[in-house]
Order: structure tokens, then sequence, then C-alpha cells
């Protein structure tokens, strides 16, 4: 396929976008694989290393700057965002799979973000502290950590670059971004909005290219003073032991195998729109998203029914047409993992209630579809049950009260989100004070959290760190302490 000069994105460094000598790397349409969304560069370590010196460059200038000064570069960056919303949105949609819909109000997401974190720079960045010398003055202030490198995954490609891009520049930080290559067009995207703002040369650069080759590299760089990843558990690891090994500042968000938790008292029509909300909205590609359904035994046959009556009017479809309610696994590799598992799922006794199939009729034969699939008759000891799957699968496991549900719910090396469906206040506060997860939900799907508010997991689902909110603060920042006598 001839290769088209206008849907060739480079890498942005220094402010200018640059093509590499490499043929660069396509990004398929996971609705129909026969569609090119666009291209990205194949780039080699020697790029990040003269992104990262630019980055380095770049940081004293701009840290110089006022908080006030960097929020104006955000908002600016904001705008753009929004007056490109439904151009950014469709391509999200067409990148990655996930629904118009969904790829608008993440988009959105991304302004709201933006205009938060540019208020930051307004706010308090330390405090005063009684000094036991009663001619001195003792306080803290929050200093930068220098050159941050942002790994990114491509479920969502607007929402998760934004979140940590945001507040390390805000922060005074320089940035080194690179996205997953799957999602690579719509970051680039992304990119072009704070060129457009504005943003001073250096500040923002973006490298792309394989994760084995740009990841390592920047998590090697000596330069490279913190490093904030989102993806899976086991490149999170090496992540970790090598920032670890050179001493860098570090922050992983990797996997979850979220619970769900439904008691004999909870509304089951609230519970089973919320269930498949979060379990099969973005194909169940979301780290937050639904895996296990842990259902009271009293009611499970009522919950059952509902669940798989609801299930079945979904509709499958590509991403950008109209009245799609879920759309394709991200890619091919993702498609035959979530395959593979439901056959595992079978072979280890499961029962399959409903989906299980991959989905190829009409005009989805070229894409990565496959069914919403539900499994009953689980056991908590099931790979089905341990295994970070996702993709739009559900395991239901039974319990016989709440104190076994909330113990099946814990039986898991992750730690991410978790819900509970009761009207019950004692079970709610049972739940509250026992789910080993970072974030933990009532009478609301396991899916989503809000920007203002911190969002991390506990055990292997991260590094115990928390984004988003002012919680951001602590990764992006360093505290200095400050001591000032009169003479």
């Amino acid at each position: 396929m001839a290769i088209k000069t206008e849907v060739v994105f480079g890498n942005y460094i220094n402010g200018r976008w640059k093509q590499e000598a490499a043929p660069p790397l396509a990004s398929i349409n996971p609705s129909d694989a026969e569609e090119v969304v666009g291209y990205v560069q194949n780039s080699t370590a020697d790029v990040v290393d003269e992104a990262v010196e630019v980055a380095k460059g770049a940081l004293l200038s701009w840290r110089k700057l006022t908080g006030a000064e960097r929020g104006h570069y955000l908002y600016q960056a904001a705008n753009q965002l929004e007056s490109r919303l439904d151009e950014i949105a469709e391509t999200l949609a067409r990148e990655m799979g996930k629904t118009l819909p969904e790829a608008k109000g993440e988009t959105a997401r991304g302004v709201a973000i933006l205009r938060y974190y540019a208020g930051e720079g307004l706010r308090a960045d330390g405090e005063v502290i009684p000094s036991t010398d009663s001619e001195a003055l003792m306080f803290t202030k929050r200093v930068p950590l220098g050159v941050v490198g942002v790994i990114t995954p491509w479920n969502f490609p607007v929402a998760i670059p934004v979140w940590k891009i945001a507040p390390a520049l805000i922060y005074g930080n320089t940035v080194v971004f690179k996205p997953a290559t799957e999602a690579a067009v719509t970051a680039a995207k992304v990119v072009e909005c704070f060129a457009q703002a504005g943003l001073p040369k250096g500040v923002l650069n973006l490298v792309t290219g394989s994760g084995k080759v740009i990841g390592n590299a920047l998590v090697a760089h000596e330069h490279v003073h913190g490093l904030t990843f989102t993806g899976s558990e086991q490149t999170g690891k090496q992540i970790g032991k090598a920032a670890a090994a050179r001493g860098a500042k570090y922050q992983l968000e990797m996997g979850g195998k979220n619970p769900v938790i439904v008691a004999e008292d909870a509304d089951l029509h609230v519970a089973v729109d919320a269930t498949i909300s979060g379990a099969f909205r973005s194909t169940g590609q979301k780290c937050t998203a639904t895996s296990r359904v842990i259902v009271a035994e009293a009611i499970l046959q009522d919950f059952q029914e509902l669940l798989l009556e609801k299930t079945k009017q979904i509709t499958i479809g590509k991403a950008v047409d109209d009245g799609v309610w879920m759309g394709p696994c991200a890619s091919e590799a993702q498609l035959n993992t979530v395959l593979d598992y439901i056959e595992i799922g079978k072979n280890e006794g499961a029962k399959l209630l409903c989906g299980g199939k991959r989905v190829t009729d009409g005009n989805r034969a070229a894409g990565y579809f496959v069914e919403p699939t539900i499994f009953t008759n689980v056991n908590r000891h099931m790979r089905i049950a341990q295994e970070e799957i996702f993709g739009p699968v559900i395991a239901l496991i039974t319990a016989k009260n709440m104190e076994e549900a909330i113990e099946i719910a814990n039986d898991s090396r992750y730690g991410l989100s978790a819900s509970i469906f009761t009207t019950n206040i004692e079970k709610m506060l049972l739940f509250i004070d026992e789910m080993d997860a970072g974030l933990v939900r009532v009478n609301a799907e396991s899916a989503g959290v809000e920007l203002q508010a911190p969002f991390g997991g506990m055990k292997a689902s991260s590094s115990h760190s928390r984004e988003q909110g002012q919680a951001a603060k602590e990764f992006y920042t360093s505290i200095k302490t400050v001591l000032v006598k009169g003479r």
C-alpha cells in the first residue's frame, strides 16, 4: 500500500515534527483491518537520546516560569483539544475501536483534565513549619523532578497521556512521551494540540516506536529523572526494577481483576446495568473493568437471567457506526488473547452462559469483534477468575454470605477497583473497610474515576503511588525544606 504523506506522523522533538529514516509503522483500524488510520515513526534509541537532551535543555527556562504562566499553556492546549474534539475522537474510535460516543467522552475528559491542572499553577505548593529557632523562618516548597518519561497504553489514548503530561508540565517538569504504537496516531494529534498552544520548544517531546526499543531506552536514560507508566504488570515490573537500579523515581499503574459483589438486598436492575457497563463498555479493555461478579446464592438465578437478557441486547459493530454499543478488540493480538481465555474457561469446567465466539458476518468480517461472554459455575481458583483477560468476559461466582464474598473478592493478586451493590449500610461499611482495592465504589460500576480524585491500586496493581487530582503532585515533585535567618 502506498504511503500518503498527509497521514504520516513524525516524532515531535524541540518544537519540530521529524520523520526518521526507517519506514514508518502502520496503525490499523480494528473495526476493519484493511484500513490504515495513519503511519507513525519506527524510531531508534538514538532518537530517545536526542529527545531527552532537548527536554533537559528546556528544563531550566520552563521551571523558571510561574505556575500561572505554565497554566496558561495548559489552558490553551485545552482550548485546542476542545476545538478538535470531534476529529480527535473519530481518530481514537478508528484507531483503538472504542465507540464514537465513548471516544468523545474520553476526549472531553482530556479537556477537563487540562483545565484542572492549569488551575494547579495557582494553588499552594508548600507549607510553613514552626522552627525551634525564634529568629528563623522555615517552610517547604515543591520543586520539579526534571525530565519525566511518560509511557502510555492504547486503551485510553487521550485521557491517560493527558492525565500524566498535564501535571508533569504544571509542576515544572519537561516530558518525553512514548505512546503505545497501536494508538500513536491519536497521541500525535494530542501533542499537536500542545504545539498549537505555543508550548515552548523542547518542553514536550513525542517519540514513537517499539516498546522494547523506545521504552527501554527511555527507562535506562541517565537524564530521565522520573518515569510514569500504565500498562501490563510484566512490563511495569521491568520498568520498576530498571528505574530503581539507577535511582530514578517511578510510578506504575498495572493490571486489575476487578470484582463486583451483588448482595441479596441489591437492586437487581441497578446491579445488572452497572455490571454490563463495567464489563463490556470499551469491549472490557479498561484496567478498572468488571471481571468477576460475586453473587449471593439466594439471588443467583434471578441475577443471571436478567444479566443474560440485557447482554443479548448489546449491539456489536464498527466503532464509528451509529447505534453500536460495543466495538472491536483493539488489535488482533488482543482478540486472540480473549479467545484463548474463553477456551481456557471451557476447559476448566466453567459453563458458557452466552457469547464466546468471534463475530465475522457482514461488515464485521475484517474486524476484531468478539461476543460479550459470560461464564457461570466459576470457582475462585480458575484462571479466568485469577488472570487479567482485558476483554468482554465475565466470571460469575457464588458466595454464601457477605464475609465469603469479600474473601473471594480479595483472593486476587490485584487490587485496583471493586464495587458492591447493596442497600444495607452495615454491608457497605464492611466492604469499604475490608476490600483490598485502591478504588471502592458502592452501588456504582467498578470502572471509572473522577479526575479530581486520587487513582491507583493496591497489591500488584500499582507501585502504590496515586495519579490524578492533587495526589499527582506527590509523584511529579520533590519537597525542598528551606530555613531562612534574618542574620
